[in-house]
Formats: C-alpha cells, structure tokens, sequence
C-alpha cells in the first residue's frame, strides 16, 4: 500500500500559555498542502523499516511510523510490515511532516489489515504519537487548540491561491523555538479574521515565533518580505519554523529566484 504523506501550513499562531505538564497551549489554523513524503507498506516476513531521500536525524527505530506500528501492535495482532518512507518533507522546517508520516501510517496499517478503526479512533491513536499527528487523520483545514490536538472545524477555502514554501536549511528545533517564546493571552481572534479577506490577514494574522526567531535567523524575515515583494496576498513563516510562505492568486511568483541551497514547493491550494 502506498500513500502520499502531505505538509501542513500555519496561518496564524498564538502560543498563549504554559501548560503544569510542560507543553504549550496554542491557537492556529492548521491547512493542509501537497508537499509529500512517500510511504509504502507491505506485509513481509520480519518487520522492517527503511528510509530514503532527505536524510532523516536520529535512530530509524525510533521513526514515528514506526512507534505508529508499535502502538497499533499493543492492541491488535498485526503481522509483520516492511515501511519505506520516501523523504522529501524537509525537517525542522514547521511543516508537519514527521506527524503526517505517523498519521498515515495509521491510516495505511487499518485499511491494510482491516481494522476497521473510525477517524476519532485514529485520531485517539495520533496524539499518543506528537502533538499535531491527529490534524493528519481528517487532513482538513481546523483551527486547532490546546497542545494543537483539539479542533474546531472552519470554513475556509484557499482554491485558486498558489502557495509558494522557501525552505532555507536552517533546522529548527521544538525545544529551540519554545525556549525563545513567551507565551502570551490571544490578541486576536484567529477564527474571526479567517472570515475576512484575505488581504487584510497581513496586518492581523501573525505568527508568534516570528518575534522570537526573526532577530536570531534575519534569513527567515528577508524571505518573507521577498515574498511580500514578489505581489505574495499574505506571508508567514509556518510552524515553529523554519519554512515561510507566502499566498498567491496571480502568478507573481514565477518571479521569485532565491540561492540554490533553498528549498522550494510550489502548487495550487
């Protein structure tokens, strides 16, 4: 079985408190983008698990397709797998792409084996694996609350906008991003300027890390005011970082040249 693991974007990110349990509350719309890993899964006489593309930091045994098996293990019988993952997501860039790897290899394992699991079973799952793997279940646009794990629906519709993400290789990490941030009571309402135009966002719609890493990566402010330059309706940096994009309807962005060592995804919303 084989799948197409997608990134997420952020448009707009609040991180409003401290939790007692050491996590962070946050407000945010997560909305789903096509830049894709590739994940295959097969039955196999040993499990086994292997990687290519993008090198991947840290131990294989230890990837969250793999803890996503495992989970899955405790509670039913499941026969041994082979899981190749095709990395192409770039890492420490606040895409989502270690989540979304482990969310569809929750959904790829229960049509496999038939589980039979529901989405709000599947979800259950993914938040025992990270924070924002259960966005990745439903793959749908929500604003998301709490650790990132709660969600409201929202009616929001970007067709027809092309979305442009600059990777620039600088890995960020959670704990590095965290540990520059102060947390803060929301300044606006996410929810309320969704509804809006688009074209107001850029004055309302902010991402709190971008205070706490533009000053410490001025790399990551000078691609988005490129971004802003090159006719881009709305900016952002996505995630904790350290992706940007930005939100096109015209087709300005087939301007925009940045150094060959970026890394560059480019489609349709």
């Amino acid at each position: 079985m084989l799948d197409f693991p997608n990134a997420k974007i952020n448009i707009g990110l609040l991180v409003t408190e401290k939790r007692p349990d050491g996590f962070h509350n946050l407000e945010s719309c997560f909305y789903p983008v096509q830049w894709c890993d590739a994940l295959e899964i097969l039955p196999a006489e040993k499990l086994e698990f292997t990687m290519s593309g993008l090198p991947v930091p840290g131990n294989p045994d230890s990837n969250l397709c793999l803890k996503a098996y495992h989970l899955l293990q405790q509670e039913f019988q499941l026969p041994p797998v082979h899981m190749h993952l095709h990395k192409v997501i770039p890492m420490g860039a606040g895409l989502g792409g270690g989540s979304s790897d482990a969310a569809f290899a929750l959904k790829e394992l229960n049509s496999l084996f038939e589980l039979n699991l529901s989405d709000d079973k599947l979800e259950g799952y993914a938040r025992q694996l990270g924070s924002d793997c259960a966005f990745f279940i439903r793959n749908k646009p929500v604003i998301a609350v709490e650790k990132g794990d709660v969600f409201k629906p929202v009616a929001l519709d970007l067709k027809g906008y092309t979305c442009v993400l600059v990777y620039p290789g600088i890995h960020i990490t959670t704990a590095e991003a965290y540990g520059n941030i102060m947390p803060q009571k929301p300044s606006c309402d996410i929810e309320m300027f969704l509804k809006q135009d688009i074209k107001v966002w850029k004055d309302v719609l902010k991402n709190d890390f971008e205070t706490a890493l533009f000053p410490k990566y001025p790399e990551l402010a000078a691609i988005k005011e490129r971004l802003y330059a090159a006719g881009a309706t709305y900016a952002s940096m996505t995630g904790s970082g350290s992706a940007v994009y930005g939100l096109f309807k015209e087709e300005g962005s087939s301007n925009l040249i940045f150094p060959d060592h970026y890394l560059l995804w480019k489609g349709l919303l």
